[in-house]
């Protein structure tokens, strides 16, 4: 009883994270989209310079969100 318990309480914070890391990189990503925007705005000769440096940025942000789906899948299957 005392195990499955535990399994629940193990799935609902699984749960809990990924949707907190979803929601951080999404955030992040929409405001750096939003920073690259107003930067190729201002001046558009560095597109190239902005964009690279937004893809890097936009990767580790996935990253995050990665990272916290794999501690979720091993919260629900490791015992």
């Amino acid at each position: 009883m005392a195990i499955e318990q535990s399994m629940e309480f193990a799935k609902l914070g699984a749960g809990i994270a990924v949707g907190f890391a979803a929601i951080g990189a999404g955030l992040g990503l929409g405001i750096a989209t939003k920073g690259v925007l107003d930067a190729i705005a201002r001046q558009p000769e560095i597109k190239g310079e902005a964009f690279k440096n937004f893809i890097i940025g936009a990767g580790m942000a996935e990253a995050t969100a990665i990272y916290a789906l794999v501690v979720a899948l091993l919260l629900v299957y490791v015992k």
